[in-house]
């Protein structure tokens, strides 16, 4: 059902502290670029989770569009929260087995490589279990390896080769022992790489770190009470670190050691609400706009609000509410594009009891969807578009083709895990949707909410809870 869906067109505005700019980037095709690749960063748009380094959700590669179907599929043996493809071509992603045999656990944190071609699984290696989001959070580094964090304390580097049989293998090529820094009954959430050679790490409990290509670790602890649930952002002098309670703008100084620029407390509620993993904002902050000189979060009020800052002085740029018609809340990182954000509502997204901090407030609400692009300019933001489509993974907009790509539902229905899941394309300046194609069945293929990548050849992969699905154009 191509250019269904329904959209709200807006100019809804509340006004903030104005920012003079001296260079404004318009969003549109070839007029905005992503952060630049950190020196130790795999393939630009395949190798980060949210995209690039600024946490943009975007990619230079265009996605399967208007054609868009499954061309193929496997059966991981467990739920895939992101993937990865190297340089060579390869897809691995970080998955959760939902049973390992050596040694026998459940819910175990992997590393898995896939066919490029048939989607099948490869090879797997399992990792230490340890917090809610251990083994979420990695990258792909400029050797291919996946960098991640496992329960052991470890920043682990994860490879892949042939053995002498020509079975495909991965292994630990490299271990980073950062547990010595790391309070006991505490864990690793995320990992990301910066513009000098460092490895940033973040904890549950508050801990932010770096180590250096020496081995040499800093670390700061935030104030009691500053839970980390969401990812790291990075640009070229700093790094956006959001806690349960405020959104910090850190450094690291010559040693290494994390300081905080700047902090600036949000509303956050008192307990999760439904559709997000943990107390407080679920979104990984965004850097975009001009030179990055701008960060974006949506808070944790009743009615949340986007907030815009100045990532150089945490200077208010705007806030307005962040959606209009869609559910009021949302777990996933606004999207970027020039001076343009677009965030998915995921407010009453049900999760699996084993992937979240506790019971919602209130324990169940209808999955609404809907997604909103705002504008923000020297005057404040504005909302150019809504959208009803109920978008059930984490999106990706791609700057090669100006369409937003993900999985979806179709209309709610009494229960969200059972129905069937299509391929969406909908169009960042309209708002409208552009393909809309049945590519699985709930609840086989439940999205989750996880996140895929587009390939430099246009296919998309995407993992849902028990299917890898590669779709092609």
């Amino acid at each position: 059902m191509i250019g269904g869906g329904s959209v709200r067109v807006r100019q809804a505005v509340r006004l903030g502290i104005p920012v003079l700019v001296a260079t404004m980037i318009a969003a549109g095709p070839g007029l905005a670029t992503a952060a630049p690749a950190a020196p130790d960063v795999g393939p630009a748009g395949t190798a980060l989770i949210h995209g690039d380094l600024a946490s943009t959700d975007s990619t230079p590669h265009p996605g399967p569009g208007p054609s868009g179907r499954l061309a193929a599929s496997s059966v991981p043996g467990g739920a895939c929260s992101a993937v990865f493809v190297g340089s060579d071509g390869m897809p691995v992603a970080l998955c959760t087995a939902f049973v390992n045999l050596a040694p026998p656990d459940v819910a175990v944190p992997t590393v898995q490589l896939f066919d490029p071609a048939t989607a099948a699984p490869l090879a797997s290696l399992p990792l230490t279990k340890g917090g809610l989001l251990g083994g979420v959070y990695g990258y792909l580094d400029s050797r291919d390896r996946v960098v991640v964090a496992d329960g052991s304390g470890s920043i682990t580097k994860v490879a892949h080769r042939r053995d002498a049989d020509g079975r495909w293998t991965l292994f630990a090529d490299e271990r980073i022992d950062v547990a010595p820094h790391i309070p006991e009954g505490d864990a690793i959430t995320s990992v990301a790489p910066d513009f000098q050679g460092r490895i940033w790490f973040a904890t549950t409990e508050g801990v932010v770190g770096t180590v250096d290509t020496a081995g040499r670790v800093g670390v700061t602890r935030l104030p009691d009470g500053e839970k980390l649930t969401n990812g790291l952002s990075i640009r070229r002098d700093g790094a956006s670190v959001l806690t349960a309670r405020a959104l910090y703008e850190m450094r690291a100084d010559d040693t290494g050691t994390p300081v905080v620029r700047w902090r600036r407390d949000y509303a956050a509620g008192a307990a999760r609400k439904p559709g997000q993993l943990a107390p407080g904002s679920g979104t990984t902050p965004t850097y975009f706009g001009p030179d990055d000189s701008w960060v974006a979060i949506v808070d944790d009020a009743e009615r949340p609000e986007l907030l815009v800052f100045r990532a150089d002085d945490g200077a208010p740029v705007c806030r307005m509410p962040a959606f209009e018609t869609s559910g009021q809340g949302t777990e996933n990182s606004p999207m970027a594009w020039g001076t343009s954000l677009v965030v998915p509502s995921t407010y009453g997204f049900a999760y699996p009891p084993m992937a979240t901090s506790g019971p919602s407030d209130p324990p169940n609400a209808t999955f609404v969807g809907g997604m909103t692009r705002i504008d923000v300019t020297e005057s404040g933001c504005h909302r150019v578009w809504e959208s009803t489509d109920r978008m059930a993974s984490l999106p990706r907009l791609s700057r090669a083709d100006g369409l937003i790509h993900g999985l979806a539902y179709g209309p709610a229905g009494p229960v969200q895990q059972l129905g069937p899941v299509y391929y969406t394309a909908v169009d960042f300046h309209t708002g409208e949707r552009r393909a809309h194609r049945q590519v699985g069945f709930a609840p086989l293929d439940e999205p989750l909410q996880l996140t895929g990548t587009i390939a430099p050849d246009g296919s998309y992969w995407q993992a849902t809870i028990g299917r890898m699905l590669k779709i092609t154009g």
